[in-house]
């Protein structure tokens, strides 16, 4: 989230009675911001506890669609405005328009809806049935060969690949739009 601010407000207010010493606060219930239980203890030798319900509610610049949006749509930079919005409930708004540019909707969307990462889904970069360049690397050595697609998959989706060279179906990893790299291969070994 993006310039988070947070409101509380106590739901229970009751006075307590005087306590001699600082009181002492648990938390009680803390799951959710809409609705907090705490605890007030006072620790005196005659001391008491009173419970208080808090709601909280959180605001933040968040991803929002700038005009509607069809099921779908791949979004561009000009579908996307950033706008201050309640995410109180909302565990997967998405906090920029980058992260949300390039992805694809997963259904229709309307104007001024703030983006979820549950709504959308990143593009597609290997289609099954279609061609594919196997790439492998390590240091300074490059291999590649052709190969199809027998899954379909976005960057880094792990899909079955039928080597054209041998017919070997392996599993390789989805790396840039038609290109897959063996997935045996550790990341760090990669350029």
């Amino acid at each position: 989230m993006a310039e988070p601010q947070f409101t509380v407000n106590v739901a229970t207010p009751r006075a307590a009675p005087p306590c001699a010493k600082p009181v002492n606060i648990e938390a009680v219930d803390t799951r959710t911001p809409a609705r907090m239980r705490f605890a007030v203890l006072c620790p005196d030798a005659g001391g008491w506890r009173y419970e208080y319900v808090l709601r909280a509610s959180v605001s933040a610049l968040v991803a929002v669609t700038a005009a509607p949006v069809a099921a779908g749509h791949m979004l561009t930079a000009q579908d996307v405005t950033l706008e201050r919005r309640d995410v109180t409930t909302l565990s997967d708004a998405i906090s920029s328009a980058e992260a949300a540019t390039g992805q694809a909707s997963r259904r229709s969307l309307r104007a001024g809806e703030v983006l979820r990462q549950a709504q959308l889904s990143a593009p597609l970069l290997v289609k099954r049935g279609e061609p594919v360049v196997m790439l492998a690397r390590f240091e300074a050595i490059e291999i590649s060969t052709s190969g199809e697609a027998l899954d379909a998959g976005a960057l880094n989706a792990l899909v079955r690949v039928r080597n054209l060279a041998n017919g070997r179906v392996v599993r390789m990893r989805v790396i840039g739009a038609g290109t897959v790299e063996p997935v045996e291969i550790p990341r760090s070994a990669q350029p």
